[in-house]
């Protein structure tokens, strides 16, 4: 019985998904993969259909009309906690998250850690192929989100994680605020806040070649006041 899964939300990735699933399967073979696909218009879940068909450890949920990345990975935690995956990841399939790094999650996680990030604002870490604005964004966006929550995790915003089974059943997810990319920083600090260990590991992260990204200025808008919610709730 394979214990680990990796979950994945799409919206419109067809350029980026066999890719992706080429490389999780090349650096961690022993792994289910868990598409979530969001009705992308340009076939994305057909293709993870049609690459289910010929692949046991590919598993596709369908989901009407574009709901949001923390309603689909809230939907792949139910999935996995209704199997017996121990170890559950997140990932972006547009090739931005390395799967390189994920046997370094998994020690990590069998070691002593109940939440891994793959961070790009520690030793080690960096980003390629951002401009300057977005750079300056991404890192005062992180010092905004540490200094009102009072966390020293310094990569609050990534996506790229690991999670062992008992952080899943442990957070209270219908308690939680968000529903787009700030949902990452609620899992962060609930996480802290329910007693578990969070390690950040250096990683490259590369910004996408192929689609679009789904980032906006509403969502980072969305993150300003939800922080403030999030911590005095």
């Amino acid at each position: 019985m394979v214990d680990k899964l990796i979950i994945t939300p799409t919206y419109n990735e067809i350029e980026n998904l066999e890719t992706f699933v080429e490389g999780v399967f090349e650096h961690l073979p022993e792994t289910d993969i868990l598409v979530v696909d969001d009705s992308s218009p340009d076939g994305t879940g057909k293709l993870a259909d049609r690459l289910a068909k010929d692949e046991e450890r590919i598993h596709v949920v369908h989901r009407e009309g574009k709901q949001g990345l923390g309603t689909a990975y809230r939907a792949g935690f139910t999935w996995a906690l209704e199997r017996d995956y121990q170890y559950v990841f997140e990932m972006d399939t547009d090739l931005s998250h390395d799967p390189v790094y994920l046997p370094l999650f998994l020690r990590a996680l069998e070691d002593d850690a109940d939440l891994v990030i793959g961070s790009r604002n520690v030793p080690g870490g960096s980003v390629e192929g951002w401009g300057p604005m977005r750079h300056l964004i991404s890192k005062g966006g992180s010092i905004y989100s540490r200094t009102v929550l009072g966390v020293k995790v310094k990569d609050l915003t990534s996506g790229y994680k690991g999670f062992r089974r008992r952080v899943l059943e442990t957070l209270e997810w219908d308690a939680f605020q968000s529903e787009g990319f700030f949902f990452q920083v609620e899992t962060n600090y609930r996480t802290l806040k329910a007693g578990f260990t969070i390690r950040e590991v250096p990683i490259v992260f590369k910004d996408r070649t192929a689609g679009q990204s789904k980032m906006s200025g509403s969502i980072f808008i969305e993150a300003l006041y939800k922080m403030w919610q999030l911590r005095f709730s």
